[in-house]
């Protein structure tokens, strides 16, 4: 097998062992004589690094065994990140009253909580500046997928 994202997309859905992961991204890319491989995970309820290593194993064994020419290769098996945006619906179904910012396709940034999500669009509680800092105004938008370019969770540190 080569080592090509569509392949290995198709090769990690089908090793995935627990309902509850799901495929987020396939990235390879060329490092010298080597290749990286990263494969990037999500769960309904997250993912441990137990399982992130049980998959990895699986997926290097069966590229191992697998017959042809291949190139010296680095495989990583990873879970988004706080830093990585959400791109899948399932990611934002189980990221539903978290704090999100969402990046329009025309620039517009939209930040508040996710209330929920459908196959069309998501519903985010926008949050309104008020000059008054006790008052807080908010007011409910929906976002349909097609006009998002990136959603972030927000992660505060207070």
């Amino acid at each position: 097998m080569k080592l090509e994202e569509n392949s290995l997309k198709d090769l990690v859905e089908k090793n995935l062992e627990y309902e509850s992961l799901f495929l987020v991204a396939v990235k390879v890319s060329r490092h010298g004589d080597s290749q990286r491989v990263k494969i990037i995970l999500d769960g309904d309820n997250g993912i441990t690094i137990e399982q992130c290593a049980e998959v990895s194993r699986k997926i290097s064994q069966v590229l191992d065994e697998d017959e042809g020419d291949q190139s010296p290769f680095v495989l990583e098996v990873t879970s988004p990140g706080v830093d990585h945006p959400i791109r899948m619906f399932r990611q934002y179904v189980k990221n539903v009253g978290r704090r999100v910012k969402v990046i329009l396709q025309d620039r517009i940034e939209i930040k508040g909580i996710l209330k929920s999500v459908n196959e069309k669009f998501i519903e985010v509680e926008k949050e309104i500046k008020s000059k008054n800092k006790k008052e807080h105004k908010s007011e409910m938008v929906e976002i349909p997928f097609d006009k998002i370019e990136k959603t972030n969770i927000l992660i505060s540190f207070k």
